[in-house]
């Protein structure tokens, strides 16, 4: 299913908007794009994935997201990423429901969303100053790609193999894909 986009509206009628139903909205540019569900090996990655980086993460400055808090990319822009850490203290809007400094964001791909998260959303996410490292996780097959800042560029890894580690120098930690994994027959 093609990801619709429903109608214009200003950054502050999207946000009362999204704060007001219970399905979620990303907002790109004036756009509301609906966020999609997601299937049960999605469910199962992002958990996985969310929950080994908390693990890792316990007695570091950095705290773990889930998929319910807005990411601001820029003024006119706010996206849902499915899980996203932040170091040190938290930059939010005023009812910290929007955070605004990133350092590792997230996606697990779906059939809807791949090409999106892929491209568009990496080219979003590369553009926040505070993110260090984007993550992209297939659901159907053993891949995960690492976006991650390198000096004034952005440099591509991929991993494909269970057996695998994904580095996170900016977590000061490492992401086996047997736990991302964990779970999920393949």
């Amino acid at each position: 299913m093609a990801i619709e986009r429903v109608r214009q509206m200003t950054v502050e009628e999207y946000i009362a908007f999204d704060e007001a139903t219970e399905v979620r909205y990303e907002y790109i540019d004036g756009e509301i794009i609906p966020m999609t569900g997601g299937t049960l090996y999605h469910a199962i990655i992002m958990a996985n994935a969310s929950g080994e980086l908390r693990q890792r993460l316990k007695g570091s400055d950095c705290r773990v997201i889930s998929n319910d808090m807005r990411n601001r990319v820029n003024p006119t822009r706010y996206v849902y990423p499915d899980f996203c850490v932040f170091c040190g203290k938290a930059a939010t809007d005023e009812r910290a429901v929007t955070l605004w400094n990133p350092t590792l964001v997230g996606e697990v791909t779906s059939p809807s969303s791949i090409d999106r998260d892929r491209d568009e959303k990496r080219r979003y996410y590369q553009s926040i100053d505070s993110l260090q490292a984007y993550l992209v996780i297939d659901q159907h097959r053993v891949y995960v790609e690492l976006h991650e800042r390198q000096g004034d560029g952005w440099r591509r890894h991929e991993y494909r193999d269970l057996q695998a580690t994904v580095p996170l120098p900016a977590l000061d930690c490492e992401l086996p894909l047997a736990e991302i994994y964990a779970g999920i027959e393949i």
